[in-house]
């Protein structure tokens, strides 16, 4: 196995398309996903040493963008006045044919009522494919944490899309 100092600048850059991927998706357009992808690979670039088992490079990307992402959204909040994403963001709509148009816009706008903490673990899951073990890893929450924010988020997607009223969650007791 590779040191982590071993990791060149093509390893990294393997995983751009991915990390812009889940960039896209979270903030909802690609000028700035492409600028948080950037500083990412800046970030794992000077701080490669820091990545102590090589086979984790994924995961570790993905904690440094999601990271780069949290505190982002910190320094907008402090800042002061935002403007709303749909102002500015790529149309997903459409990129899909005339027929589904009306369901994908309708997802979208139901994606976007979702809380920060819901669009990230649905994105990390269903568009990154990431297992609930690397998806606490990437959040640094527990598996379970992970498992009931899911439930919860596809629940919440599941009765925004329907219209109506969500669903309380069964208890298991």
């Amino acid at each position: 196995m590779p040191a982590a100092d071993d990791i060149d600048d093509r390893a990294i850059a393997a995983h751009v398309p991915r990390l812009r991927r889940y960039a896209a998706a979270l903030v909802g357009n690609l000028a700035d996903a492409d600028d948080l992808v950037q500083d990412c690979v800046e970030k794992a670039l000077a701080n490669r040493h820091a990545l102590r088992d090589p086979s984790r490079l994924g995961g570790w990307l993905l904690s440094i963008l999601h990271n780069l992402h949290v505190s982002g959204i910190r320094w907008r909040r402090r800042r002061g006045h935002e403007m709303p994403v749909e102002d500015f963001a790529d149309d997903v709509a459409l990129s899909s044919p005339p027929a589904d148009r009306a369901a994908v816009r309708d997802f979208v706008r139901a994606f976007e009522q979702l809380s920060e903490e819901h669009r990230r673990i649905l994105l990390l899951t269903g568009l990154e494919g990431l297992s609930y073990r690397e998806v606490a890893e990437v959040l640094e929450v527990p598996i379970g944490t992970v498992m009931s924010r899911l439930a919860r988020a596809r629940e919440r997607l599941r009765a925004l899309l329907e219209g109506g009223e969500e669903r309380p969650l069964r208890r298991i007791k």
